[in-house]
């Protein structure tokens, strides 16, 4: 992650839970609070709920990797907090990334992609 740290303390994490706006999915909860560095800071949860170690590590890595790819379409100065529903482990990645994406957009912390593609067909 090149724009972005990792959310590490528990009174980090406390502080986007309490302050912070949050939207969810069926895969995803994603908790928003701005932070004063000018730089991201990315949290993520995968609780037992969702799967032994294996699965909730599988799980993280594909969100961390999800965010990685995306970083530059989110906007400078967030905290964030993205917490895991038992429903991703079953997840593939394209679904993860949809989920994680659709979150920043109700989150307005995301600008779409200025390459001219579009998701729409044109008759």
């Amino acid at each position: 992650m090149i724009f972005s740290e990792s959310l590490k303390k528990n009174r980090d994490f406390q502080k986007v839970y309490r302050n912070g706006k949050s939207y969810a999915n069926r895969l995803l909860v994603m908790y928003v609070i701005p932070n004063p560095s000018g730089k991201n800071r990315l949290g993520i949860s995968v609780s037992k709920k969702v799967g032994n170690s294996v699965v909730r590590h599988h799980v993280t890595r594909l969100l961390r990797e999800s965010y990685r790819l995306h970083e530059e379409m989110f906007h400078s100065g967030w905290d964030i907090v993205v917490v895991a529903r038992a429903g991703a482990k079953n997840a593939s990645y394209h679904e993860i990334n949809s989920a994680l994406l659709h979150l920043g957009n109700l989150h307005k912390i995301v600008e779409s992609k200025k390459d001219g593609t579009s998701r729409e067909r044109d008759d």
